[in-house]
């Protein structure tokens, strides 16, 4: 049974690979992030371990929810279009249409929330980390409508620690650096 869940989290991962292609996530390969939500999610079980690997492939990528439900079966499929933006004119029609529709999400559907905090978690390391300062204001002013409508009570508490450890290394974070300090 460990041999066949590895083979399709290998097979999920080798899939968002090849889908992602030659996509950026900042400098580095697209995979990083898929890596790195993944990790944050293992212990969740393997569906969401492939979800990890998936989520973005949708939204990002020629990859229909169709040929989801087809590779991966309806549930992954599912969670994968729960975590895929909504269309909008911008980022703010299209995240508050996604806001809408994960705030409706309940039973074990909510695995996909999940994923969908361990992605911000990793988004906002990233945009710290590297000093990306359009992001940070992005994360700190969707922070809160974020937290009201993907966070439930006793679901990855553990990431929603560091969601909020996170949340207020944004709102500390000083935008006016002295002139040549990095």
């Amino acid at each position: 049974m460990v041999e066949i869940d590895q083979s399709l989290i290998e097979y999920s991962r080798a899939y968002a690979e090849k889908a992602h292609g030659s996509q950026t996530y900042g400098d580095l390969p697209y995979i990083m992030h898929l890596d790195a939500v993944a990790r944050y999610v293992e212990s969740y079980g393997i569906n969401a371990t492939i979800i990890a690997y998936l989520h973005d492939v949708v939204e990002d990528t020629p990859v229909t929810n169709k040929m989801i439900y087809q590779e991966f079966g309806g549930f992954i499929a599912d969670c994968v279009s729960i975590v895929t933006d909504e269309p909008g004119l911008n980022r703010q029609e299209k995240k508050s249409k996604t806001y809408a529709k994960m705030s409706r999400v309940q039973g074990e559907l909510e695995l996909a929330l999940v994923i969908k905090a361990a992605d911000r978690l990793v988004n906002m390391q990233a945009s710290l980390s590297n000093h990306n300062v359009r992001l940070i204001q992005v994360y700190k002013q969707e922070y809160p409508i974020f937290k009201k409508t993907v966070y439930r009570d006793n679901l990855c508490d553990e990431i929603w620690e560091q969601l909020e450890f996170y949340s207020n290394k944004l709102l500390q974070y000083n935008f006016y650096k002295p002139l040549g300090h990095h």
